[in-house]
């Protein structure tokens, strides 16, 4: 679960997640003073220019065009994207689709009921994971009470794993409290996920089947939207550490009610058993979905801290010891939950940039330029 845009999306912060196979972007449009008019759900995606400041991508393209698409991620081959979405006349709450690269008509691969969040293929595409509140109730749960500030509400969501068109759903973890944001190492064999299960939020790891559950973080705060290194020894994630006994006891008393309040976010890196733990921001902002580089050398990941006091989100980078900020997506929409396919040639992405109402959020693919010298 991320910040959401504007939307209401889950906070894995959105305002207003294995070999690869062919993933070329078809070829760019003409440059026009024009902006092409958003198609209708079904259609392919459409090439749009990327800003003048964004050096780092050689195309763009649209996929989604309407509703709040958020948290888009590669399968394994790379030829599809799972992700959370919420559209008027679908569904009341968030549910999990998965879409091709060209874009094209989103298909349901969760239940339709309760809400969903987290989604993830196996790395060899033979089954995906996701989290769900349905066994709870099938309605959409209420949605968390704002005259405590800006909070997220902790839904009662369990761990499920199906096969990639939905079929064969089967519960993967279940406690009495939050069990979601789960990703998956690249070998396939261990689960990394945020867990109330002992009465924090906390990052546990597990085997592929749901046995040998193992917590990696246990300081007071919230710890979060952890994913693998490419090599499976590292985990980056975002979290909240309480600075004082009055922000302990906020902490405390929200994560009593099944709340939490994101408005400051850091970004950490750790060894996959939890050890060696390397705080890679400290700019009081709302930093959050990082990813790994392919390198495994710097980490991808969404923050306001150009514009702490609102919604402006942009993609940014950075090395593993906390060097080298740098800037990604310069737009004055909100951007977040990048991934990289494991060669670094493309970069997804969700963002409301040529949106066509408020709180329009669609995924993008941008093609990687990783080496600025050429």
């Amino acid at each position: 679960m991320f910040p959401k845009a504007s939307t209401g999306l889950p906070l894995r912060i959105a305002l207003g997640a294995t070999a690869l196979a062919g993933c070329a972007p078809a070829d760019p449009a003409p440059a026009s003073d024009e902006e092409p008019p958003a198609p209708a759900a079904t259609s392919a995606r459409v090439m749009r220019e990327p800003l003048p400041e964004e050096r780092r991508f050689a195309s763009l393209a649209q996929l989604t065009f309407e509703g709040e698409n958020a948290e888009a991620y590669f399968s394994g081959d790379a030829r599809r994207l799972i992700f959370q979405r919420r559209h008027e006349g679908e569904y009341a709450c968030d549910q999990i689709f998965t879409i091709g690269i060209e874009g094209g008509t989103p298909n349901l691969v969760s239940t339709g009921l309760g809400r969903t969040t987290c989604s993830y293929f196996f790395p060899d595409d033979e089954r995906i994971l996701y989290s769900s509140t349905h066994l709870k109730g099938e309605e959409c749960p209420p949605p968390p009470d704002l005259s405590r500030g800006y909070v997220w509400a902790l839904y009662d969501f369990d761990i499920f794993t199906a096969r990639p068109d939905g079929s064969d759903l089967q519960v993967l973890f279940q406690t009495d409290g939050y069990d979601a944001e789960a990703t998956i190492s690249p070998d396939g064999e261990r689960i990394v996920f945020t867990s109330t299960r002992d009465g924090d939020l906390d990052i546990y790891s597990m085997n592929a089947d749901g046995t040998d559950v193992r917590r990696l973080t246990d300081e007071p705060g919230y710890d979060g939207g952890p994913f693998f290194s490419p090599d499976g020894s590292k985990i980056v994630y975002r979290a909240r550490y309480p600075e004082d006994a009055e922000e302990l006891a906020d902490y405390q008393r929200l994560l009593a009610d099944g709340l939490v309040r994101p408005s400051v976010l850091d970004i950490y890196v750790m060894d996959a058993d939890g050890s060696n733990r390397i705080r890679l921001t400290d700019n009081e902002a709302a930093n959050f979905a990082p990813f790994f580089h392919p390198s495994g050398r710097k980490v991808i990941f969404s923050s306001n801290l150009n514009d702490p006091g609102g919604r402006n989100f942009d993609l940014f980078m950075v090395n593993l010891d906390g060097t080298g900020l740098e800037q990604i997506t310069f737009s004055d929409e909100f951007e977040s939950f990048p991934m990289f396919t494991p060669d670094g040639r493309y970069l997804v992405f969700g963002s409301n940039r040529h949106g066509s109402h408020e709180g329009n959020t669609n995924l993008f693919i941008a093609e990687w330029i990783d080496d600025l010298s050429q």
